[in-house]
């Protein structure tokens, strides 16, 4: 078979599969701007579909544009996406609009060495963006898109590499067709994720059977070639909850770089006798009559962290430690308004609930 014809046999099959099974509802395809591409291929980064569809909604409801993203303050943002992971992305999102203001008279630059030069945006990314917002003729990689080319090429060695990467953009731009490109983009994306998915692909109802190498030489299972693995370090620390006597708990702003980076958590303590120092530098009270709470364990890409919380009510903070823009007092209501590390927020929800709450004297 001649390199056109499967080149064009790829394609069309695709775009066949998607006329039928693709998705055609997602919010952000009705309407399809420029901005709302944007915004959902950041959102969609390492997160599924269904999860990213009701955070999407929210954000474009109160922030619908580049202009209204750039002038709201981070603490908004941060809200906004607050639960949905990986906060570097919407830090670089808010920085990107900023930019696109500054650089761009406030719209989203249609030229592909512009885009990559925003924060948070690859190469990748620029493509998608490129391909959907306005059907300009540019090859994404995303992980799906990796897995299916590796599959139907037979490509060996884990994708992360930069050989093997190079490999699959060549043969990424060499699928691409002369037309259609928000649907081929939109087509690529939902075969990777709903049947040649990573576990169990349907392969039985692929419209690429007939080409793909890994099925006709049985590796399927084992392609893409999976990372080097290595155990990921374990970490912990101490969180103190402390709630004063109207029933505000307190928070404290994270730095702005690591983990959780410029969101506001409970102070932190990487062990028992910091916390304790913590605490009586910070607080009128005593240290010893803190509860433990139920430990909480938290996946990240590098690490695990275990946490554990240390709970005291009706506390204060001590005269000398003066006004702290990064420390506050939240009341319970004020909390959706703030973005909180999704394994805090849960733990500031349920232990705020009332049946929490102390009993009347």
């Amino acid at each position: 078979m001649s390199a056109a014809r499967d080149v064009d046999t790829f394609a069309t099959s695709l775009l066949a599969w998607f006329d039928v099974s693709g998705r055609h509802d997602l919010p952000w395809q009705h309407p399809r701007s420029p901005y709302r591409v944007w915004l959902s291929e950041i959102m969609l980064q390492q997160t599924q579909v269904r999860v990213v569809v009701p955070y999407f909604e929210r954000f474009v409801g109160a922030l619908p544009d580049v202009a209204s993203l750039a002038a709201a303050p981070l603490d908004d943002v941060l809200a906004l996406w607050s639960g949905l992971g990986y906060y570097a992305r919407a830090r670089n999102l808010h920085a990107a609009a900023r930019a696109c203001v500054e650089l761009h008279s406030g719209d989203l630059p249609r030229d592909f060495d512009a885009l990559v030069a925003l924060p948070g945006i690859g190469r990748s990314t620029a493509g998608a963006i490129l391909s959907q917002a306005w059907g300009d003729r540019f090859a994404i990689l995303d992980g799906n898109v990796k897995r299916v080319l590796c599959r139907y090429h037979g490509i060996e060695g884990w994708p992360g590499l930069p050989k093997v990467e190079k490999v699959l953009w060549e043969i990424a731009q060499s699928h691409l067709p002369s037309a259609r490109m928000a649907d081929y983009t939109q087509a690529q994306m939902d075969f990777g994720a709903t049947l040649c998915t990573r576990h169990d692909p349907a392969c039985v109802l692929c419209p690429l059977q007939g080409g793909c190498v890994a099925l006709a030489t049985g590796r399927v299972a084992v392609l893409p070639t999976a990372k080097p693995g290595k155990p990921l370090p374990e970490r912990s620390a101490h969180v103190l909850l402390l709630r004063d006597a109207d029933g505000r708990v307190l928070l404290q702003r994270r730095p702005t770089t690591g983990a959780w980076a410029a969101l506001w958590s409970l102070p932190e303590a990487a062990t028992h006798a910091a916390a304790r120092e913590w605490f009586g530098g910070h607080v009128n009270g005593d240290y010893d009559h803190g509860e433990p709470l139920e430990a909480i364990a938290h996946g990240f890409t590098h690490y695990r962290l275990a946490l554990q919380p240390l709970r005291w009510r009706e506390v204060a903070m001590r005269d000398t430690v003066g006004d702290n823009d990064d420390l506050r007092w939240v009341a319970r209501d004020e909390l959706r308004t703030l973005g909180i590390p999704a394994p805090i927020r849960t733990l500031l929800e349920t232990q705020l609930r009332p049946e929490h709450e102390d009993p009347p004297t």
